[in-house]
Order: structure tokens, then sequence, then C-alpha cells
């Protein structure tokens, strides 16, 4: 198929579809050549990142714009169809592939990007417009959108804003719900909801950009948002930090965060991490011997903040080795330490990833316990784990767990919620973590989020399944 076909959208998805009347109707609304029936075509868009979760699609469907969504979900919603929403595909919980044959509804192709406000630093930005494109149009106007992470070649903005990703700067711009002035939905039953108007101070009832956030696609289907941008700042310095234990990075960032405003990224990793990164990704070892824990801090400033990470790590006694870059490939190559972890872990199979956040206090006690708890489900599994130190947030990844098996996700996330912290910390529940989601939430707080849900979505056909039950769970109890 190709674009010419849409010339004649009914005829030739009754050729793609056999005789679907639903293809034949979507057709009619995005064009037959975006209406995806066959088997090989639907596949990309049928399996998560982690190749964990993976379902039939009926269809998949590419709208161009936001009339366009509309009209697939006013169609899907008068046939009774559920949908389930996708950007970039880069989730790791399934919350944006098909689970029993829902239709697809691909936003890559809403990928327009307006002019940059220089004035008030902000800018429009389409649900497909990928972070990496995001970030290069802010910088092009001497600006910077300040989420950032190592997805960004085709993690989407709508994806983002669904799931509120947070990355590598939390500790300095907050997530992706703080950044967002202004959003465009369109409902389950295809009206559409529009504040694009970016006014910081709008008290004006509900902050309906708010409650999108994090939604993960069961309100509404964002489809343009309004982001605020940042100035640019051109001077970095880079330190990764060796240190004894988790407790002793957690001194020093508590150090350098007191002393250098400039502090924008603080990311740790662990020696087992650092090997498996090494035997994937190549490149020599950053220091003579191996550590047990490593600390990457970032610092950026309009002028050069070298000596205010200097001073900080000057005198810490924590501070066993460290090693600093100042100039862009030197800063690349210690990043690259860091960011190639959840590549080389999927590299050595298909891991169980737990993003879960922790209080401070409760950190060297998760780390202590971790591997041990793991252990004693799933004794031969290797537990590799890395995250943002700066906002409370680590990234459990466990390999050779017995395919189907959930026992070691019921307890990380069982030791993570005695800890007092929270099962996600920016990838979302999805479908991955429904079954858990009581531990962490008590009964009056899961009553409001599901009738906000019904609120919106009476009928249940924004992902089903996800983030809501379908149907009430078992009450797995609090710990």
């Amino acid at each position: 198929m190709n674009d010419a076909s849409s010339s004649n959208p009914a005829v030739t998805a009754n050729e793609a579809a056999g005789s679907d009347p639903l293809a034949v109707a979507l057709a009619e609304e995005v064009g037959a050549s975006h209406v995806l029936s066959d088997v090989d075509l639907r596949a990309p868009f049928e399996t998560d990142w982690t190749r964990r979760f993976s379902g039939t699609a009926r269809l998949v469907v590419r709208p161009a714009d936001t009339i366009e969504v509309a009209g697939v979900l006013r169609r899907c919603s008068e046939a009774g169809v559920p949908v389930v929403p996708q950007g970039g595909n880069t989730g790791l919980v399934g919350g944006g592939v098909p689970r029993h044959g829902e239709v697809v509804l691909s936003l890559s192709r809403l990928d327009g990007l307006g002019e940059v406000d220089r004035q008030a630093g902000q800018v429009t930005a389409g649900a497909g417009v990928t972070l990496a494109a995001l970030r290069a149009h802010a910088a092009d106007a001497g600006l910077s959108y300040p989420v950032d992470f190592a997805a960004r070649d085709s993690a989407t903005v709508g994806g983002m804003v669904a799931t509120n990703a947070g990355g590598i700067r939390v500790i300095r711009y907050g997530p992706t719900r703080r950044q967002v002035v202004g959003i465009e939905a369109v409902t389950a039953d295809g009206r559409v909801v529009s504040r694009m108007a970016g006014l910081v101070k709008d008290n004006a009832g509900y902050d309906l950009a708010g409650l999108l956030a994090g939604s993960e696609g069961t309100l509404a289907v964002i489809t343009r948002v309004r982001l605020q941008l940042v100035p640019s700042l051109g001077a970095r310095v880079v330190a990764l930090v060796a240190v004894e234990d988790i407790r002793a990075a957690q001194r020093l960032l508590t150090r350098v965060r007191a002393v250098a405003p400039s502090l924008e990224a603080a990311e740790v990793f662990f020696a087992a991490g650092l090997r498996l990164v090494q035997c994937h990704a190549g490149g020599g070892a950053p220091f003579g011997v191996e550590h047990p824990v490593y600390l990457l801090l970032e610092c950026a400033a309009h002028s050069d903040p070298t000596e205010e990470l200097a001073g900080a790590l000057g005198e810490a006694t924590e501070v066993v080795d460290v090693a600093v870059a100042t100039d862009g490939p030197s800063r690349a190559r210690l990043w690259a330490l860091r960011e190639a972890h959840t590549e080389a872990i999927n590299a050595e199979g298909v891991p169980v990833k737990l993003d879960i956040s922790l209080p401070s206090h409760a950190m060297g006690t998760f780390v202590d316990r971790v591997h041990g708890v793991v252990a004693d489900v799933s004794p031969e599994a290797l537990t590799i784990m890395f995250g943002h130190l700066g906002d409370g947030n680590l990234h459990v990844n466990v390999l050779g767990v017995e395919p189907g098996s959930q026992a070691v996700d019921d307890a990380v996330l069982r030791l993570t919620v005695e800890l007092g912290g929270s099962i996600s910390a920016e990838h979302g529940i999805g479908q991955a973590k429904l079954e858990w989601l009581p531990l962490h939430r008590d009964p009056t707080d899961l009553a409001m989020t599901a009738g906000i849900k019904h609120a919106l979505d009476p009928a249940g056909l924004l992902n089903p399944g996800v983030l809501v039950p379908i149907d009430p769970q078992p009450d797995r109890g609090r710990p």
C-alpha cells in the first residue's frame, strides 16, 4: 500500500482487511495506507521494548493530526472497540501494546513542531515528536528542553507526558508534568479538549494537563502539548566518582548539592552493571581497579562550573577515585558507562524491569536486601541496578527469571512498599504492576482513581487493563 491508495480508502481497505467493517470506516478517516491489518505490518506495534509484553492488535491505525485522531476514536467508540494509544513504543511496563485484539492508535505521524516562542520560553509539539527532535529544535533557538534520558531517539512527547517521564535531570528541573503548560487531547468518544495558551498562571478550574500527565492513555489521547523550555547552559563538567557503597554515594551527593547549585544530574550504578556494559559495549575501564559503586555527576552553568564541583569533591572522604571530563567527547564517554546499561542488560536476555523509588533513608537498606530477596525466589537470577540517585529512583533489572514468573516482581515490589517507596517512579503502572497497586494505594485512593476513569471513559475503551483494572482485582493486602 502507499499514500496514493487513500484516494479510494474503502475499496483498498476491503482488499487489505477482508470484510472488517471497522477497517473500512477507519480508512475513511485516515486513508487506507494508514490502516494496517497485515500480520507483518502490525508486528512492530504489538510487542513492547522489553519483549516481556505482547498481544495481537485487530488493526493498527496511524492518524496524521488531531482531527483524524478524533475521527478514529469516534468510529471505535461507535463500534464499541477498545483502543490502545501508542507513542514510540519504548515503554517498559506493557502500557502501550495490545492485549486482547484492541485497535492500536499509533501517534507517530503527529510530529509537528511549532516555532519556539523565545519570549515565553515555550514550544508546541505534537505527540509523535521524538525527544531528540524536541531537544534539537529547542537548542536551535538557544534554549533547552530539560527532560532527557537514554531513549531520546525513539521516545515521543505524547508517551512522555502520558507516563510523566522523569529521566536524568529531574534533580534540577522536575519530571515531564512540570514542563507541561498546555495540552490538547481527544476523549474516548472523539471530542477534542484544548488548553494551549501556555499560561503559567491559570486557576480557572481543574488542572487537566496535570491530570492527563501520568494517566497512561486511560483518560484521553494526548495529541499536542505546550512545553516550557529553560535557558541553554553551555558550560558543563562531568565527574565519575568511585565510592565504597551506596550510603557513601548518598553522603557525597548531599555535600555536592549543598555547595554546587549548578548540579544537574546525579546517577548511580554498580560494579556488576559496569562489567556488563564493558562486555557488550566495549571501552576501557574508567579506573585501574573495579569499585563497588559509581556516582556520575554533571554540573551545568553559563560559566565553567568545574571549580565549583571540584570544591565539593576535593575534601570529601567518600571519594575513592574520580575521573573528570569537561569537553564534549570526554563527557559522552563517561555518560556512556551509565546510559549503555539498558542495552547491555537486554543483550543478555529478557529482563524483569522494575522501576521503583525510595525515600533517601531507605535506599541503603533496599540495596543491602534486594539481592537476597531476589535470590530467595529465583536463585539463579542476576540483579543489575542503576538509577537516578538525586530523586531516589532505582531501576532494578533481573536476568535469568523463569518466563512468565511474577515471583521476582512480587518480592521486589513488596520490599519497596515495606520501606516506604513507590512501585513506579517514572515508567507508569501499565499492565505489569496493576496487580500490586493495592499494596501502594489505599482503597479510597483507588476508588477515586476508578471514579475519574469512569467519568472520562465510561465505556472503558481507552487502554483497558492499564492503571485501572477492568474487573476488581484480589486485594493482596498491605504489608
